[in-house]
């Protein structure tokens, strides 16, 4: 079994890389999450899915809101990241966060998330 870890190369860094993937197709929209995807890229590092999160503060206002919401979008992509297709996929917060625990958002947001990126790999193959 390959291992699920999420390297250096597997996340987008440059605000252009942000940028192209924004403008890109919009995969999935859920309650809290908007997935879109550019698949244009060159290079032979490119051929795997690469994964950027916009989590805004006005959105969740708190800062270990919004690092728990990162780590589950990350342990979701990190779980599937060697199936999807090859693009770079960008997951935005794009409504409030509802005042509810940390346990039951990251159980929200995971169930979410998991959705999305499983339409994406039902709709790939």
């Amino acid at each position: 079994m390959p291992r699920t870890t999420l390297p250096p190369e597997a996340r987008m860094h440059r605000p252009s890389e942000f940028a192209a993937a924004l403008k890109g197709r919009r995969l999935a929209r859920g309650a809290f999450f908007m997935v879109t995807a550019a698949t244009a890229r060159n290079g032979p590092e490119q051929e795997r899915a690469r994964l950027g999160m916009v989590i805004p503060k006005r959105h969740a206002a708190r800062a270990a809101t919004r690092n728990a919401l990162k780590r589950v979008i990350r342990e979701a992509f990190r779980a599937r990241r060697l199936a999807l297709p090859p693009a770079d996929y960008v997951v935005r917060l794009h409504a409030r966060v509802p005042d509810l625990s940390l346990t039951a958002l990251k159980t929200a947001a995971r169930a979410e998330v998991d959705a999305h990126f499983g339409r994406l790999l039902r709709s790939s193959s």
